[in-house]
């Protein structure tokens, strides 16, 4: 079947949010619009495709096989338009625009900070970021660049590599006093910060440094190291950390090293591009990165 008109933007927009959500009410909450008014664009939307896109579960809804299929493309697809909009916004006003994907806690401890910079130094290149936690296909999203952690094994890019993930164990002043932490041997019964993803760092530190480690698996968990660090900081326990996310907390005495071995990972800090047609502003800030990363 073809269609006679495609659905405006709006009522796309409402359908990706109704989505992702998988609920009107959010939907309509995030857009800020009315319930009623989603449910009508969603209801006007399926009638002009000839199919169902959500069904009713309970009290609230969840997407039909059709739906799931056009979820998954409208997003990619508005996020496409998005930044299409936005590089020609930005060709107007005289500069380029980068689209860049990057690990949150990556952007928010390592890049974001140096990001004056670059602007400073380079004042027509507007980079923009957008969270991205695995690989994806570069021709199938609205990406110039990406930030990659893992292993040098994205297929068909060219990957830089910057600089490996080096982990110690830190804690503030006050925490290492309270547990006489100039003896490592302490750590065994001291409060520690654990990473949901990594759960056996501490033991692998432990093993190192040549302490029995029954128990290391104790402690409070958080699923993100930003809030490691802010545990960290307020004296909640030690934590082991990557010594690069941690530069500006160490500088000013915040935290402190605890004695003991460094542990470094297999992986690495990737940025990654696709092999295709030159691209000024990416050649430019490919470049400023790679200094930033030999700097640390």
């Amino acid at each position: 079947m073809k269609l006679t008109s495609l659905p405006s933007i709006s009522t796309l927009k409402c359908f990706a949010s109704a989505a992702r959500h998988q609920s009107f009410t959010d939907a309509a909450l995030e857009l800020g619009m009315t319930q009623s008014a989603v449910s009508k664009k969603i209801k006007e939307l399926e009638q002009n495709l000839g199919v169902p896109l959500f069904q009713r579960v309970g009290r609230g809804v969840s997407l039909t096989p059709a739906g799931q299929n056009l979820a998954r493309d409208i997003s990619r697809n508005l996020d496409q338009l998005e930044n299409s909009v936005q590089k020609a916004v930005s060709a107007g006003a005289g500069k380029s625009a980068l689209s860049i994907a990057t690990l949150p806690t990556f952007a928010n401890l390592w890049l974001i900070p140096r990001l004056p910079e670059f602007q400073t130094q380079y004042p027509d290149i507007q980079v923009n970021l957008s969270t991205r936690l695995e690989p994806f296909e570069f021709d199938r999203e609205p990406f110039d660049l990406a930030f990659h952690y893992g292993l040098d094994n994205w297929p068909g890019m060219k990957m830089l590599r910057l600089f490996g993930e080096t982990m110690v164990p830190v804690c503030t002043q006050t925490f290492f006093d309270a547990h006489n932490l100039s003896d490592h041997q302490n750590l065994l019964q001291a409060p520690l910060l654990h990473l949901q993803s990594r759960p056996s760092v501490w033991s692998e530190w432990m093993a190192e440094a040549r302490l029995a480690s029954a128990l290391r698996h104790s402690g409070q968990v958080f699923d993100q190291y930003s809030m490691i660090i802010s545990a960290a900081l307020s004296s909640l326990g030690a934590a082991i950390l990557p010594i690069r996310m941690i530069e500006r907390e160490l500088d000013l005495g915040q935290l402190r090293q605890i004695e003991g071995p460094v542990l470094s990972m297999e992986k690495s800090y990737f940025l990654v591009r696709p092999f295709r047609a030159s691209n000024k502003a990416a050649d430019v800030f490919e470049q400023w990165v790679q200094s930033k990363a030999c700097d640390t």
